[in-house]
């Protein structure tokens, strides 16, 4: 049978691009509601036309159709898995929590596929390989996800959003009020450091932000009591002033549509 190059990389192409999407739509999808499902399913049929492709060039039209149906099904399965792990491998860092369960799955998914989509002698060392490296990859994806809640300095944009709280302020390590807005930006163009001391003055006192721009700010206590930054209006920023004046800024208050960040000493 001639092999033609042109329609091998045709068909390479598909099914990359679609397990490209697939793994798009496990990281990205899930802040982009039914989006991700599009996303998500325009890979799949990538990847199947991908897989159909290189089924009729290498098995020819004498197999039948009950191995291409299987090729369809498997194909599926295949561009899932493997979906599943490249996407919660990139974004790691922006959904610990989710990747910590999203990793292990499509490892898990991808053995059989590729076990069935194949003639391939199954011996005791794949049933070794199989147990051993579900484990393997499930304790690493677990531990990764520990290790980044203990180190949240390394914890992506999205995965900041996650862990806003909408009531009450926490122990007095800085604990970010976002209101029911979550973030959702996966580009940062800038990060800003902004201290604050007993003083009640920040450094710096005055930012520029161009339309468009995303910020992500870096807030500091460099004092000895708690201090609040909030942004807001400047009819909102003015009324908090009035407050603190008054010595009522630690009390619970409201801060209408601006967002407050406390932080300890």
């Amino acid at each position: 049978m001639t092999i033609h190059f042109e329609k091998h990389h045709a068909a390479m192409l598909l099914k990359y691009s679609g397990i490209s999407f697939i793994s798009g739509a496990v990281n990205h999808g899930f802040f982009s509601g039914e989006r991700s499902l599009w996303t998500a399913g325009v890979g799949m049929l990538l990847f199947v036309m991908g897989a159909v492709m290189a089924h009729r060039l290498e098995d020819g039209p004498e197999e039948g159709r009950t191995k291409l149906w299987r090729t369809l099904l498997l194909g599926a399965m295949l561009s899932v898995g493997l979906g599943f792990f490249t996407g919660g491998l990139q974004h790691f860092p922006d959904s610990p929590q989710r990747s910590a369960w999203v990793v292990p799955l499509g490892f898990v998914i991808s053995i059989p596929a590729l076990a069935w989509s194949a003639t391939y002698d199954w011996r005791t060392p794949s049933t070794v390989y199989a147990v051993l490296g579900s484990l393997m990859v499930a304790a690493g994806s677990y531990g990764a996800w520990q290790w980044l809640e203990r180190h949240p300095e390394y914890l992506g944009t999205h995965a900041h959003a996650q862990e806003g709280h909408g009531e009450g302020h926490g122990d007095g390590h800085g604990d970010g009020h976002v209101g029911e807005v979550p973030l959702t930006a996966l580009k940062v163009d800038r990060t800003l450091e902004i201290r604050m001391n007993d003083e009640m003055r920040f450094a710096p006192d005055r930012i520029q932000v161009q339309a468009g721009e995303t910020l992500r700010l870096q807030v500091f206590n460099d004092g000895k009591v708690p201090h609040e930054l909030v942004l807001g209006t400047e009819d909102e920023i003015a009324k908090h002033a009035e407050d603190m004046k008054k010595g009522g800024a630690h009390d619970a208050h409201a801060h209408g549509t601006g967002v407050s960040i406390e932080l300890g000493p």
